[in-house]
């Protein structure tokens, strides 16, 4: 299935204005235009820099170690879950990822998710994908029944599985009677729920016994099959939202001829890195049952081509995704991972040499949008990785052409409507920083004030903080720090500790 949009980067309806297509000799000077909305191009790339600035700000010490202190606890919290009833895997691997699920950063079903609001609800958000199930050994034999499903969606059976397994898991099965004996699938409905009451109970259980410098729960949720807990460290506020999956090592014989095309991340990474792995989700198709079908996700693997995005490319993305998104926010037939996979496509598609020019984010942006309506107009959006999966095939021609006419106001005044998106971002800081302000002022407690009344064993930290950082560049860095003895933090570089 080809790529939505054009086959060139010569397509681009914009000009400079009083040039002629070749800009030979003659040619008049004067600011490149956009031949659609008359838009300068150079205005609409400084918008794209300062949003692009304005959401990726960079933090201070303090900061920085607010967001590790809750990444340490959602870990803990997790531990503490597999010890519960020993579900969970003992020695588990987390995908841990920027941005949340309404982000678009996993493909997830977002009818059922609430909408929360950066600066009024969280600052910071991350999606954390929690392997239920690890199927890591390629010994076990697997049992994805994609027979009652649609194309990228399967049931997964425990049929081959060993009896402590299934009887570790048969309450969070659906069971279907066969003559040769009962078949157990994998229910993602009852396995999100069992995890959502999981992660409940030991929430409940560390809050009955508080620590100093902990952070404040100040809500657990589930959204279908998402548990959102918003953690209060500091004066920062993080959001995550955990998704319990099955785990995969290898690649799925569905997307294997995905393999056998040219790609734009060719010879930038090496195919071994970008097919180590895939998930299913607790997600289900239009037409699908939703106590037995999960959908497959290559989460891990975009991680790795996100690598070989330009920057330009990656603005313009951000951008076009806060201006989709804002004007989208209802009905949610068009989420931010439509958008991500035109992405993908564009990079198949497009010259190298073109997407690498981080001077053409505008150029980018209008391209997105042009990309998004013609995949609109056309009820098409094909999955990157398996790309006879249409995306948009349950879409109604009605909500098809809604959808295109709003991405056409979007295209006719790009500008006014990203300067709208860079206003609201601002908002959002601005209430974030007045929040934070009103924390100080009533001392909520933090991981700093807890500590006591002399801040110095504080600024202590951070400046060995920011030493082993700029010692050590690449590696991984964790501070460990006793509750009851907050002087003395213990640090880990990869695995090494001191």
């Amino acid at each position: 299935m080809s790529a939505p949009g054009g086959n060139s980067a010569s397509s681009s309806p914009t000009l400079p204005a009083g040039r002629g297509p070749g800009g030979g000799p003659g040619s008049g000077p004067g600011p490149e235009l956009d031949f659609r909305s008359g838009t300068r191009m150079e205005d609409l790339s400084r918008l794209i820099l300062e949003l692009s600035k304005h959401e990726q700000r960079e933090y201070d010490d303090q900061r920085a170690l607010e967001i590790h202190t809750a990444k340490d606890f959602i870990f803990s919290m997790l531990g503490m879950v597999q010890k519960l009833d020993q579900k969970l895997p003992v020695a588990n691997e987390y995908l841990l990822l920027s941005g949340g699920v309404r982000e678009g950063v996993v493909d997830l079903d977002l009818d059922d998710v609430s909408v929360y609001s950066r600066g009024s609800d969280f600052d910071m958000d991350f999606t954390l994908l929690v392997p239920a199930l690890k199927l890591h050994d390629r010994n076990q034999p697997v049992t994805l029944d994609m027979r009652q499903s649609a194309l990228g969606h399967t049931w997964l059976s425990l049929r081959l599985f060993d009896q402590s397994t299934i009887s570790k898991w048969k309450d969070c099965c659906s069971v279907v009677e066969h003559s040769s004996g009962n078949n157990y699938f994998y229910s993602p409905t009852k396995v999100s729920s069992w995890f959502y009451c999981s992660v409940c109970s030991v929430l409940s259980e560390i809050q009955r016994k508080p620590q100093r410098g902990m952070p404040r729960v100040e809500k657990v949720e589930a959204h279908g099959t998402v548990v959102s807990v918003v953690l209060g460290v500091g004066s920062s506020r993080m959001l995550y939202d955990i998704v319990p999956v099955v785990s995969f090592k290898g690649w799925p014989a569905v997307a294997q001829s995905w393999l056998m095309e040219n790609h734009f991340w060719d010879g930038k990474i090496t195919e071994e890195e970008v097919i180590s792995g895939f998930y299913l989700v607790p997600a289900c198709s239009p037409s699908g049952r939703r106590e037995n079908e999960w959908r497959l996700s290559f989460a891990r693997s975009e991680v790795q081509l996100k690598k070989c995005i330009s920057v330009g490319l990656m603005q313009a993305f951000q951008a076009c995704k806060a201006l989709v998104m804002k004007l989208l926010s209802r009905p949610k037939a068009l989420t931010a991972y439509h958008l991500r996979s035109t992405m993908l496509w564009a990079c198949d598609r497009l010259p190298a040499a073109y997407l690498s020019q981080d001077d053409s984010s505008a150029h980018f942006l209008l391209g997105l949008l042009d990309d998004l309506q013609h995949c609109l107009l056309n009820r098409t959006c094909p999955n990157y990785f398996i790309p006879q999966c249409n995306m948009f095939e349950h879409l109604s021609d009605e909500s098809a052409l809604l959808h295109a006419r709003r991405i056409c106001s979007i295209r006719a005044e790009p500008v006014e409507h990203l300067r709208g998106a860079l206003e609201q971002a601002k908002a959002a800081h601005r209430l974030t920083v007045e929040l934070q302000w009103r924390g100080a002022s009533s001392n909520l407690p933090s991981p700093q004030s807890d500590a006591g009344g002399d801040a110095q064993p504080d600024d202590r930290l951070a400046k060995k903080l920011q030493q082993l950082v700029t010692e050590n560049p690449g590696k991984s860095i964790s501070v460990f720090i006793n509750p009851d003895d907050v002087t003395r933090p213990h640090f880990r570089i990869d695995d090494k500790f001191f």
